[in-house]
């Protein structure tokens, strides 16, 4: 029970690495709000939780300040503070460099960069009103650590993920506050039929090869399941990472080594 009575935010938690946390949270003993801005999704995550008054959901569209500040606000009123935020919500698109639109462009950023940026700013904001610290954990991902040649865009927001956690955590520190990173690498979830599909819309793949091929590429030998990450955001919330700061975490069967 690493993270009893704890207030924890999970953004994007409705459903796949996002839920999986909230789940791990609930069993290391925290209080769990699931923000999405899709509120059909949000019941069914909570239904799966079944947590009873341990975990709430509230819809939010990390686009919007004032969204993000009534989530703020709402959870404050009902769990009296916030202790961990996982900033996980984020969009995904690709296309050659000669073929991105700028609305894609303008919304990767604006989900990936901006909105974790001031919902961290928000969380911190109220983290440091209570005078008790926090963990802050921002998904990151491979993709930003390298180029990709069809995923320019979404490579630059991650990358910028990676910078702003440094940037963060240091700055942060001072009032107690931990800013951390995870980066996952190819990860089993919905949004890949997706993301399949583009890929053998660029590449003039069959549907269900690239997922397959990138599968079998990754050192462990498959992608990654949601729930590969929950100990590791238990691990960044909790006091055994009371001395990391700053840092992004590899989660990837071995894809990237730094």
């Amino acid at each position: 029970m690493k993270l009893t009575d704890k207030v924890a935010v999970v953004t994007g938690g409705a459903r796949g690495i996002g839920l999986a946390i909230a789940e791990r949270y609930l069993a290391e003993g925290a209080r769990v709000v699931v923000a999405d801005v899709d509120a059909a999704a949000i019941d069914e995550g909570l239904a799966s939780l079944d947590a009873g008054d341990k975990a709430i959901g509230l819809q939010l569209d990390v686009r919007d300040r004032a969204s993000i500040d009534a989530m703020v606000a709402t959870v404050l009123e009902r769990f009296g503070a916030i202790d961990i935020l996982v900033n996980n919500a984020a969009v995904f698109d690709m296309a050659p460099v000669l073929d991105v639109r700028e609305e894609s462009f303008d919304r990767q950023f604006e989900v990936n960069v901006k909105g974790l940026f001031f919902t961290l700013q928000a969380v911190a904001t109220a983290m440091v009103e209570q005078g008790r610290g926090g963990a802050i954990l921002n998904m990151a991902s491979q993709a930003g650590r390298r180029g990709e040649a069809l995923v320019s865009t979404y490579c630059a927001t991650k990358a910028a993920v990676i910078s702003l956690t440094q940037s963060c955590g240091l700055d942060l520190i001072r009032h107690g506050i931990r800013v951390n990173g995870i980066a996952p690498g190819v990860v089993d979830t919905p949004m890949w039929e997706e993301v399949d599909a583009l890929f053998a819309r660029y590449e003039g793949r069959p549907p269900g090869e690239k997922k397959r091929l990138v599968g079998e590429a990754v050192p462990m030998g498959r992608m990654g399941r949601p729930e590969d990450y929950a100990g590791a955001a238990v691990f960044l919330a909790s006091d055994d990472s009371d001395y990391v700061v700053a840092q992004t975490l590899n989660v990837d069967g071995g894809n990237w080594m730094s």
